[in-house]
């Protein structure tokens, strides 16, 4: 059985999760998850805990565990306390303005460009040069903010382009001339 699968899910208080037919729906104060559960891995609800199990005489069952424990601990994350991810924007000129539900930016090119934000996400942006991205879901959050990003990666060599606030780039040094 998969290592992660064995720990239990701590349910917070003002948390509801609802298993019912294969479908796990988690509501919180920040809004509401549902996903369709592997029929391989079997979930219970004990008191404010959650346990996930494999399921006897499937093969990729204790993979699956440990997986659907991972998503199903973002759903509760999620709704209670939310996930963000931070960018900035490195370059003379590179600008980023968040209006409803549109994130303008200005990368170098000939062209602003318009990033339309899926629902349930939400971009701001303190500065010119830093954006927050914030929601519920883990995994949209990450590919709004990966999306973002692949306007204009980071280059190696002046390092100028969208990259994430944690993120380290190897600036490579030039060719010399003999």
């Amino acid at each position: 059985m998969s290592r992660v699968a064995k720990k239990p899910i701590v349910v917070p208080p003002g948390v509801s999760v609802d298993l019912s037919d294969g479908k796990i729906s988690v509501k919180g104060p920040l809004g509401a998850l549902d996903f369709i559960a592997n029929p391989a891995v079997k979930i219970e609800k004990d008191g404010d805990t959650l346990l996930c199990s494999p399921n006897e005489g499937m093969s990729e069952a204790d993979a699956l565990s440990g997986t659907m424990r991972a998503v199903v601990a973002n759903m509760v994350t999620g709704v209670s306390a939310g996930f963000e991810r931070k960018l900035s924007l490195v370059g003379v000129g590179y600008r980023a303005q968040a209006q409803g539900d549109t994130l303008n930016l200005t990368l170098g090119f000939s062209h602003p460009i318009a990033y339309k934000l899926p629902s349930g996400i939400t971009a701001t942006t303190p500065t010119q040069t830093e954006i927050v991205i914030k929601g519920v879901d883990r995994q949209l959050v990450g590919q709004v903010a990966a999306e973002v990003r692949a306007y204009r990666k980071p280059e190696p060599y002046k390092g100028k382009g969208v990259r994430y606030v944690d993120e380290v780039v190897v600036i490579k040094e030039t060719k010399k001339k003999k």
